[in-house]
C-alpha cells in the first residue's frame, strides 16, 4: 500500500483539495485500495475546521467528491507512517520537517516537484483564486501518480 499525506499550513484548502484529487485520481484507475490518502496542516489555526467553502465549490464544479472531514495537525507519527508527505509550497517543506525533524528517509517533497514545472502552490485562502490552486493540485496529482505508478 502507498501511503501519501499531503500538508499545507491550515489543512482547509489545498491539502485536502490535492486529498480528494488524488482519491478520485486513483478511483477512477481502479487502484484505490492500493493507496491510503489522508491530509493535515502544520498550525494549529483551523484544527477542527472542515473544507472551506472555496475547496468545496471548486471540487464540485468538476465532478470531485469530497467528504466531510475535520482538519488535523502533522504529527511525527505521521512520518513513520506515510510514504509520502506532500507540502503545497516551501513554506510546509519547513515547518513539515520542524515537526518531523529530519527527513532521513526523503519523504518530503513539494507536490509540484513531480511535475515538469516544479514550483509552489499559492494559498487560495490569502490569493481567492481556487480555480488556479486547483489546476496546480491536478498537475502536481497527475505527475506524482505517474511516478509512483511508474516504480511499481
Amino acid at each position: 500500500m502507498i501511503k501519501v499525506m499531503f500538508v499545507c499550513l491550515g489543512n482547509i484548502c489545498r491539502s485536502p483539495m490535492a486529498e480528494f484529487i488524488l482519491k478520485d485520481l486513483v478511483k477512477k484507475k481502479g487502484i484505490e485500495n492500493e493507496f491510503l490518502i489522508k491530509s493535515s496542516a502544520t498550525s494549529y489555526e483551523e484544527i477542527g475546521n472542515d473544507v472551506h467553502y472555496g475547496t468545496v465549490r471548486k471540487l464540485n464544479s468538476v465532478g470531485v467528491p469530497i467528504e466531510h472531514r475535520e482538519a488535523v495537525r502533522l504529527t511525527q507519527n505521521d512520518y513513520r507512517t506515510y510514504d509520502y508527505i506532500l507540502g503545497m509550497e516551501e513554506a510546509n517543506i519547513r515547518n513539515i520537517l520542524r515537526i518531523v525533524g529530519d527527513d532521513s528517509e526523503n519523504k518530503v517533497y513539494r507536490l509540484l516537484d513531480f511535475s515538469k514545472n516544479s514550483r509552489d502552490i499559492a494559498d487560495p485562502w490569502y490569493t481567492g483564486n481556487f480555480d488556479k490552486t486547483y489546476e496546480d493540485i491536478l498537475e502536481g496529482c497527475n505527475a506524482f501518480l505517474e511516478t509512483v505508478l511508474s516504480k511499481k
